[in-house]
């Protein structure tokens, strides 16, 4: 049975990959460099919105919302905030913004901070345009099928890569489940780099956030197909910055050369992730957000190297690519390479504080994570190995032990 399932899932990757070759891909116009957030007014009237919905949470709100806030009055532009989004968003607040921006008439939408007000803003804006349909109901592939309302990305981490990406994730609380809206209409107009509003993001969450952003690069280059030279390039040089500039963000916030590319490289991480798709390590990770409240990029951080070294020959031949273009190593064999690039990714999870291991997952929660882990992997993700019941398990276990032995 295990090999019906594996060639069904196979064949059903061979044919999206046909399919996806069809659809209209973009990326976000980026506006880049310190202070581009002082150009948002013009690209809201460019877009001709007179009143936008401004999303994020309540500790952007309060320290780098206003900075937008202020261009936004300079500009004399109206909009209404929402200062209230938490991680791992839930269908609650998404459906509250959509009142709002409703209710008192909005035309945009502008998302500041990580990848939680940014799902939330995709997430409302669906149900703007779709009013008549809950979330759950379109969740999955290519279920929103409407333009949404002008859409402008301010990221304040570099990481998760929402800006540029076609997917929106929501925690039903209900039911502690995480499952993703996912189409072409949720990729922002506009995403804003400046790496003026990364300056104070703390050394934990720039570790946390920045390791996200090599997950994503890393899970696009190594799936099996849907990737495209753009993609595999992207990936490439994403890897390669985050390895540069990521530490370096860690060490010195004011570093404004390191916050820029690192913005830079989860840009590039979140096209390649969202062309590409990403793989296992994401599909156990939200199954830790929405039972633990896991922060993503730290479950992301974690879990990356336990399941890359449980992915084996598998991957070796690209992760021995990936070891050589970023100076980890250049002699030997390739599962030589592979695992030095391997050990290279703990060795800066350790230099960041990031732990090796969570232990806090509970015995009678591993069957769930299983089952949601699977669900949102196959048949969608193009992942080197397909993962079953057994394997799956093994790898949570593996995430259990790495902790104890801290």
């Amino acid at each position: 049975m295990g090999a019906v399932k594996n060639a069904a899932y196979r064949g059903f990757q061979a044919a999206f990959n046909i399919g996806a070759r069809c659809l209209r891909w973009r990326r976000p116009i980026p506006i880049t460099g310190p202070g581009s957030v002082g150009k948002i007014p013009g690209l809201l009237k460019k877009e001709k919105v007179k009143k936008v919905m401004v999303v994020t949470g309540p500790t952007v709100g309060r320290k780098l919302a206003p900075r937008i806030l202020t261009e936004l009055d300079r500009a004399g532009l109206a909009y209404t905030l929402f200062a209230e989004v938490e991680a791992n968003p839930s269908v609650d607040t998404v459906n509250r913004i959509q009142r709002l921006y409703l209710d008192t008439r909005c035309e945009g939408f502008i998302a500041i901070g990580g990848g939680s007000p940014m799902d939330a803003a995709k997430a409302a804006a669906a149900r703007v345009v779709r009013p008549n349909t809950e979330l759950g109901q379109m969740a999955g592939l290519l279920k929103v099928g409407k333009k949404l309302p002008p859409y402008i990305a301010v990221p304040t981490t570099a990481g998760t890569g929402s800006e540029t990406t076609i997917a929106a994730v929501i925690t039903d609380t209900r039911t502690q489940h995480k499952y993703a809206l996912m189409d072409l209409h949720l990729v922002p107009k506009y995403a804003v780099l400046d790496p003026e509003m990364t300056r104070e993001l703390p050394p934990k969450i720039t570790a946390a956030t920045g390791m996200d952003a090599l997950t994503h690069a890393v899970e696009a280059y190594i799936c099996w197909t849907y990737n495209t030279e753009e993609s595999l390039r992207l990936a490439e040089e994403a890897v390669c910055e985050i390895f540069r500039y990521l530490e370096r963000a860690y060490r010195n916030g004011n570093d404004m050369e390191a916050r820029t590319q690192m913005l830079i490289a989860s840009y590039k991480a979140g096209f390649a992730f969202t062309r590409a798709g990403v793989g296992n390590v994401h599909a156990i990770a939200h199954t830790l957000g929405g039972l633990y409240n896991t922060p993503h990029g730290l479950a992301n951080a974690v879990i990356l190297p336990i399941v890359l070294e449980d992915y084996g020959r598998a991957v070796e031949g690209k992760l021995a690519h990936l070891a050589e273009l970023t100076g980890v190593k250049f002699g030997g064999t390739e599962g030589e390479k592979a695992k030095a690039f391997i050990d290279e990714i703990r060795a800066m999870n350790g230099r960041m504080q990031i732990p090796t291991g969570f232990d806090y997952i509970k015995e009678e929660d591993i069957p769930r994570m299983i089952d949601w882990a699977l669900a949102e992997a196959n048949p969608v993700y193009p992942v080197p190995v397909v993962y079953d019941r057994k394997r799956c398990e093994k790898v949570i276990r593996r995430i259990i032990a790495e902790a104890q032995k801290s």
